[in-house]
């Protein structure tokens, strides 16, 4: 069990589990779990940490559809900073306590400011890391975003 299952176990949010086999040599995790778990791309969302006005350690977390790519401008927005870049993949896992490509919006070791692409309220369920990759949960974006304190914003086009 990863925490991001534990923490929706915890609450009671209705979920399910799915898990396939990562190939290390995959270019991109999110669309690789599309493919082998035979998802629609919109339902199937991808954990992006970004920071903040330049400071590294200063970081906010994006949940967008796999086949989109984050919009700085409108993370920057969101979150109600002047800037926003990618963060550095070590303070990312450092601050998560999950591996890159297996970074889930759920069970994070700090709690960080979340947003969550609009489109995901166009579906009944989403899926989001589970924490390890080769591992997926699937929930209702608003108990996603319910156990993350996740606003739902526009973050990529």
């Amino acid at each position: 069990m990863t925490p991001a299952i534990n923490l929706a176990k915890k609450k009671k949010v209705t979920h399910t589990v799915h898990q396939y086999e990562h190939d290390p040599r995959a270019e991109s995790y999110g669309l690789e779990a599309v493919t082998l778990l035979g998802q629609d791309p919109e339902k199937v969302f991808k954990t992006l940490l970004f920071c903040l006005n330049g400071e590294a350690k200063n970081l906010a977390v994006a949940v967008i559809p796999v086949d989109k790519k984050l919009n700085l401008k409108m993370a920057a927005k969101a979150a109600k900073s002047k800037k926003a870049e990618m963060a550095d993949p070590t303070i990312a896992q450092k601050v998560t306590g999950y591996v890159v490509g297996g970074i889930s919006p759920l069970g994070q070791k700090k709690a960080l400011p979340t947003f969550i692409h609009i489109s995901a309220k166009e579906h009944d369920q989403i899926c989001v890391s589970a924490g390890k990759r080769g591992l997926e949960i699937e929930l209702a974006p608003d108990d996603l975003a319910s156990l993350t304190r996740a606003q739902f914003m526009e973050l990529a086009v």
